[in-house]
């Protein structure tokens, strides 16, 4: 569970922090004068007393102890900038607000002996824990430092961050781990293991009740992974932040494989391969100050709102621009992003897995003050096809919306499923039920607006109204159909098309007369399938009202202990 052959991972006794002089902090141990004694200085002279602790004295020891604790061991400090990372206080410094933290534990030291502890005890046992601000919102925060022991977890370490956790549940306030360790220490053995226990266990148990985000800003090794691999959001930075079960040289000695850190788990890795990263930054500054832009759009718990701004009059906002960005030809491409920036309020929305199932996108954003989430499907990339990843993808985060009362926009344009039998091989029915699933549980309010095509099943899972959605708006270049014009005609008229005498001239016409049939933008909308069907320049003023109109929406959950999510 450690840090393979990682570099920058150090020996236990190679981390401590240089303790002051035992004579400036406590009496020494063992047998000698007690409280009251006379201390005799040599034969035949006169007896002295110990001159008697006064307040100023032990004020002064205690605030040289503290600020030797707090500075930290210089030669740690230097490695760690040699590195490219700050240290632990310095990033709780970027992240929180100023003077706001309150540390908990600062004498925090272990209490095992074996292999060279009991020698060996440095205090906050490599982990400073405790809670400040945001923007003045309370959040509770803990940050491994890789200077003492290498940011190793054993019993205190993990007890501090338990610690946090349980206060972090019980006041109701987001969550932050900032993870810079090399895993488990192994001098502790199974304590060491058991601490990691009651940390996953105590995140599975806030999962849903308070926001929590994990920033991996160095190595996170073996078991240590699971912790951001639990959290709602995961940053990364490239080049020092590293996330594997397994290191480089286990993976090297049970399967022959050579390679790097960054290949096995970096940043990149986990931002365009895995998934498990949410956001991936190019230095720890930027990463920190998009963390916190994150939590002001975030609720502090499920029983709150998430925080509010003013009224846009988003509601009488016309956006002529919509309809200059997205064609009226079916399958012209055009970057979903920029009708994203047109609907947010100044712009702005906050993308997840940007670099990862990048058909599909997800983000959180404010419409008229009120923070949304956007689900949409991107043409540039597959012509927005759903396939396994993208349906997880937004799967998760429509799950995470719905856990923390956060309304929901799905923005439609999709021509179906992923065709293959690599993707049918992958297991595409049990990912697309993923989505199908949390849509269909979400009780907060949905809409959904769908710009152009909406082909099969993919149409279904995209928040439809069979599913539930509360609102169903589409623009007047809706497709609406089980397959394409051309795909149908196709199925449906194989056999004329085989035995005419200019099939393509057939072809045409059919696709023609079944497009103005099945396909034409009233057809839904005349059988209630579409609430209305509007002017693209007026989708950001019908999305404000809709969420207007629904902001009471009241829908309990079926009663039963949980269901079967198809994972």
């Amino acid at each position: 569970m450690t840090l393979q052959g990682d570099p920058g991972a150090q020996r236990a006794e190679d981390s401590e922090v240089v303790p002051l002089p035992e004579d400036r902090l406590r009496r020494p141990r063992g047998p000698g004068p007690t409280d009251g004694q006379v201390i005799p200085l040599a034969r035949g002279a006169e007896p002295v007393h110990p001159p008697e602790p006064t307040m100023p004295l032990l004020r002064t020891q205690r605030d040289e102890l503290r600020e030797h604790i707090v500075d930290g061991r210089l030669d740690g400090v230097r490695r760690q900038h040699s590195l490219g990372k700050h240290t632990a206080r310095e990033r709780l410094d970027l992240l929180l607000d100023p003077d706001s933290f309150t540390e908990v534990e600062l004498y925090r030291r272990h209490q095992a002996s074996g292999l060279g502890l009991a020698e060996n005890r440095p205090y906050t046992d490599g982990v400073i824990a405790g809670s400040g601000t945001i923007d003045g919102r309370r959040v509770f925060v803990y940050a491994q430092d890789f200077t003492v022991f290498g940011g190793s977890l054993g019993e205190a370490h993990a007890a501090k961050i338990q610690k946090v956790m349980d206060l972090a549940i019980a006041t109701g306030s987001p969550l932050i781990g900032l993870n810079d360790s090399g895993g488990a220490r192994i001098q502790e053995g199974v304590m060491a293991l058991d601490g990691y226990g009651g940390i996953f266990r105590r995140q599975v148990e806030a999962s849903g009740v308070i926001p929590q985000i994990s920033v991996v800003l160095g190595p996170c090794a073996g078991g240590a992974a699971y912790s951001p691999a639990l959290a709602d959001f995961v940053f990364m930075v490239r080049d020092t932040a590293r996330m594997y079960l397994t290191g480089p040289d286990v993976v090297e000695t049970v399967t022959g494989e050579r390679v790097s850190h960054d290949e096995l788990g970096g940043a990149d890795v986990h931002g365009t391969s895995s998934g498990v990263a949410t956001v991936v930054h190019d230095d720890e500054e930027s990463c920190l100050a998009d963390v916190r832009y994150l939590v002001s759009l975030l609720p502090s718990n499920y029983l709150e709102p998430a925080p509010r701004e003013p009224s846009r009059d988003a509601g009488k906002d016309r956006r002529p621009r919509f309809a200059e960005l997205v064609p009226v030809e079916p399958n012209r491409p055009y970057d979903m992003r920029d009708v994203f920036s047109e609907l947010a309020d100044d712009g702005e929305f906050f993308e997840l897995h940007e670099s990862w199932a990048r058909n599909v996108l997800c983000a959180l954003a404010r419409i008229d003050g009120r923070v949304v989430g956007l689900v949409g499907n991107q043409p540039v990339v597959f012509a927005g096809v759903l396939d396994g990843p993208a349906s997880q993808k937004a799967a998760r985060f429509v799950r995470f919306c719905d856990a923390f009362s956060i309304p929901l926009v799905t923005l439609v344009d999709v021509p179906g499923f992923l065709p293959g039998v690599e993707q049918e091989h992958s297991g595409i029915i049990r990912h697309g039920a993923q989505l199908l699933h949390a849509y269909c549980e979400a009780t907060v309010p949905r809409v959904q607006v769908i710009l152009r095509k909406a082909y099969g099943g993919a149409y279904i899972v995209m928040d439809s109204r069979s599913i539930g959605t509360d609102l169903s708006l589409a623009w007047p270049t809706n497709q609406i159909a089980v397959m394409g014009a051309e795909g149908a005609v196709n199925v449906l008229f194989r056999k004329d098309l085989a035995v005419a005498p200019d099939p393509d001239a057939l072809r045409a016409r059919l696709v023609a007369e079944y497009t103005e049939e099945f396909m034409n933008p009233q057809y839904s909308a005349e059988r209630g399938l579409v609430d209305d069907i509007i002017d693209p320049a007026d989708t950001r003023s019908a999305i404000a009202r809709a969420l207007d109109m629904l902001q009471d929406k009241r829908k309990a959950a079926p009663q039963r202990k949980h269901g079967n999510h198809p994972i």
